[in-house]
């Protein structure tokens, strides 16, 4: 898909791992979590291209210069009884935002789900990410204030799954 301001979003490939990979770490650095980053280009590879893969991941570019990217999968809502689009992560360089290149990230993903027939298409923000928190309630998107995120983290699956 490209647009009239030279932008380009496209379905990643195996061979764009080392991209996804170097996206990953300037998202983490973003949200200064750069230290949670274990992710390494062979277990992307078999996570994202082998045949149980789960996620599916955009690139994002702008005038032929890598912008970008997304990483999403399909859930399932019981209650509605269709999949939804769970959008993972979107990041955009810093030196490219304001040029429209998110936004057409989350149009291409909206028009996915539409496709799809998906009930929902969500996604996460941190709390102290107030330019993207604007951004996402400019596209019509709702904050889901009456839910809490819940994880277990490696070690607490293990636990768990020894009870």
């Amino acid at each position: 898909m490209e647009n009239k301001n030279g932008i380009v979003i496209r379905s990643a490939e195996k061979e764009d791992v080392g991209l996804i990979l170097s996206f990953i770490k300037e998202l983490a650095d973003y949200e200064k979590l750069t230290d949670a980053v274990t992710a390494d280009e062979n277990l992307l590879t078999e996570t994202m291209f082998g045949k149980d893969a789960v996620p599916k991941s955009l690139l994002a570019f702008y005038k032929d210069e890598p912008a970008g990217f997304a990483i999403y999968f399909y859930n399932f809502s019981t209650f509605i009884g269709k999949p939804g689009l769970y959008l993972e992560d979107v990041y955009v360089k810093p030196e490219l935002r304001g040029k429209g290149i998110g936004k057409q990230v989350l149009i291409y993903l909206a028009k996915i789900a539409s496709e799809k027939d998906c009930g929902r298409f969500e996604w996460s923000v941190l709390d102290w990410n107030e330019p993207s928190i604007k951004f996402y309630k400019n596209l019509g998107a709702k904050p889901m204030d009456d839910w809490t995120v819940f994880r277990l983290d490696r070690m607490g699956i293990e636990n768990l799954s020894r009870l």
